[in-house]
Protein backbone atom coordinates (compact mmCIF):
# COMPACT_ATOMS: atom_id res chain seq x y z
CA UNK A 1 0.00 0.00 0.00
CA UNK A 2 0.99 3.18 -0.45
CA UNK A 3 2.23 5.04 2.86
CA UNK A 4 4.56 7.93 3.24
CA UNK A 5 4.75 8.64 -0.36
CA UNK A 6 6.18 5.51 -1.17
CA UNK A 7 4.14 3.18 -3.38
CA UNK A 8 4.57 -0.35 -2.33
CA UNK A 9 2.52 -3.72 -3.20
CA UNK A 10 2.46 -6.19 -0.48
CA UNK A 11 2.33 -10.10 -1.46
CA UNK A 12 -1.31 -10.33 -0.33
CA UNK A 13 -2.89 -7.03 -2.17
CA UNK A 14 -0.36 -8.43 -5.05
CA UNK A 15 -1.47 -11.52 -5.24
CA UNK A 16 -5.35 -10.20 -4.96
CA UNK A 17 -5.08 -8.06 -8.11
CA UNK A 18 -3.54 -10.77 -10.12
CA UNK A 19 -6.28 -12.53 -9.22
CA UNK A 20 -9.08 -9.94 -9.57
CA UNK A 21 -7.67 -8.21 -12.87
CA UNK A 22 -6.36 -10.53 -15.41
CA UNK A 23 -7.53 -11.24 -18.94
CA UNK A 24 -10.12 -13.47 -18.31
CA UNK A 25 -11.39 -11.91 -14.71
CA UNK A 26 -12.04 -8.98 -16.44
CA UNK A 27 -13.99 -10.53 -19.07
CA UNK A 28 -16.39 -12.45 -16.39
CA UNK A 29 -16.80 -9.55 -14.41
CA UNK A 30 -17.70 -7.67 -17.62
CA UNK A 31 -20.91 -10.08 -18.07
CA UNK A 32 -21.72 -10.24 -14.52
CA UNK A 33 -22.20 -7.05 -14.34
CA UNK A 34 -24.90 -7.37 -16.80
CA UNK A 35 -26.67 -10.00 -15.52
CA UNK A 36 -26.17 -13.42 -13.69
CA UNK A 37 -25.02 -15.71 -15.77
CA UNK A 38 -25.00 -19.50 -16.50
CA UNK A 39 -20.91 -21.15 -17.33
CA UNK A 40 -21.88 -21.96 -20.77
CA UNK A 41 -23.31 -18.47 -21.29
CA UNK A 42 -20.20 -17.06 -19.99
CA UNK A 43 -17.77 -18.92 -22.79
CA UNK A 44 -19.84 -17.94 -25.43
CA UNK A 45 -19.35 -14.33 -24.49
CA UNK A 46 -15.90 -14.83 -23.62
CA UNK A 47 -15.01 -17.17 -26.97
CA UNK A 48 -11.27 -17.37 -26.69
CA UNK A 49 -11.16 -18.77 -22.91
CA UNK A 50 -10.92 -22.31 -22.88
CA UNK A 51 -12.84 -24.42 -20.36
CA UNK A 52 -10.08 -25.07 -17.91
CA UNK A 53 -9.26 -21.56 -17.65
CA UNK A 54 -12.96 -20.13 -17.26
CA UNK A 55 -13.60 -22.90 -14.64
CA UNK A 56 -9.88 -21.66 -12.72
CA UNK A 57 -11.35 -17.86 -12.92
CA UNK A 58 -14.33 -18.21 -11.72
CA UNK A 59 -13.01 -20.34 -8.89
CA UNK A 60 -10.87 -17.48 -8.03
CA UNK A 61 -13.24 -15.06 -8.33
CA UNK A 62 -15.90 -16.72 -6.08
CA UNK A 63 -12.81 -17.55 -3.32
CA UNK A 64 -11.75 -13.68 -2.84
CA UNK A 65 -15.84 -13.02 -2.62
CA UNK A 66 -16.40 -10.95 -5.99
CA UNK A 67 -18.77 -13.57 -7.57
CA UNK A 68 -21.13 -15.79 -6.09
CA UNK A 69 -22.02 -19.46 -7.48
CA UNK A 70 -25.87 -20.29 -7.09
CA UNK A 71 -26.88 -24.33 -7.71
CA UNK A 72 -30.62 -24.11 -8.98
CA UNK A 73 -32.18 -27.36 -8.69
CA UNK A 74 -33.43 -27.99 -11.97
CA UNK A 75 -33.46 -30.57 -14.44
CA UNK A 76 -30.41 -31.04 -15.48
CA UNK A 77 -28.90 -28.97 -12.53
CA UNK A 78 -28.05 -25.48 -13.20
CA UNK A 79 -25.24 -23.36 -12.01
CA UNK A 80 -25.50 -19.71 -11.99
CA UNK A 81 -23.07 -17.12 -10.98
CA UNK A 82 -23.62 -13.57 -10.49
CA UNK A 83 -21.44 -10.73 -9.00
CA UNK A 84 -21.18 -9.73 -5.69
CA UNK A 85 -22.11 -6.46 -3.79
CA UNK A 86 -18.20 -6.67 -3.44
CA UNK A 87 -17.77 -7.09 -6.85
CA UNK A 88 -19.69 -4.50 -7.71
CA UNK A 89 -17.43 -2.67 -5.89
CA UNK A 90 -14.65 -3.11 -8.43
CA UNK A 91 -16.75 -1.47 -11.15
CA UNK A 92 -15.70 2.83 -10.21
CA UNK A 93 -11.57 1.83 -9.80
CA UNK A 94 -11.52 -0.81 -12.86
CA UNK A 95 -13.50 2.29 -14.97
CA UNK A 96 -11.13 4.67 -14.01
CA UNK A 97 -8.06 2.71 -15.01
CA UNK A 98 -9.80 2.01 -18.68
CA UNK A 99 -9.89 6.06 -18.17
CA UNK A 100 -6.39 6.57 -17.72
CA UNK A 101 -5.56 3.84 -20.56
CA UNK A 102 -7.68 5.75 -22.84
CA UNK A 103 -6.15 9.37 -22.18
CA UNK A 104 -2.55 8.04 -22.51
CA UNK A 105 -2.49 5.60 -25.45
CA UNK A 106 -1.03 7.46 -27.78
CA UNK A 107 1.46 8.23 -25.22
CA UNK A 108 2.38 4.50 -24.48
CA UNK A 109 1.25 3.93 -28.29
CA UNK A 110 4.64 6.55 -29.42
CA UNK A 111 6.65 4.81 -26.45
CA UNK A 112 5.92 1.00 -27.86
CA UNK A 113 6.85 2.14 -31.39
CA UNK A 114 10.18 4.03 -30.12
CA UNK A 115 10.97 0.68 -27.97
CA UNK A 116 10.35 -1.84 -31.24
CA UNK A 117 12.61 0.68 -33.49
CA UNK A 118 15.51 0.66 -31.00
CA UNK A 119 14.78 -3.35 -30.48
CA UNK A 120 15.18 -3.52 -34.04
CA UNK A 121 17.91 -1.92 -34.69
CA UNK A 122 19.56 -2.87 -31.75
CA UNK A 123 20.33 0.30 -30.48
Amino acid sequence: MDTDGELRIDAPHRELLDQVLDKWSLGVLNELCERPCRFNELRRAIPAVTQKSLTATLRRLERNGVIEREVVSTRPVMVRYQITPLGKTLRQPIDVLLAWASEHMPTIERARDAFDTREETGL
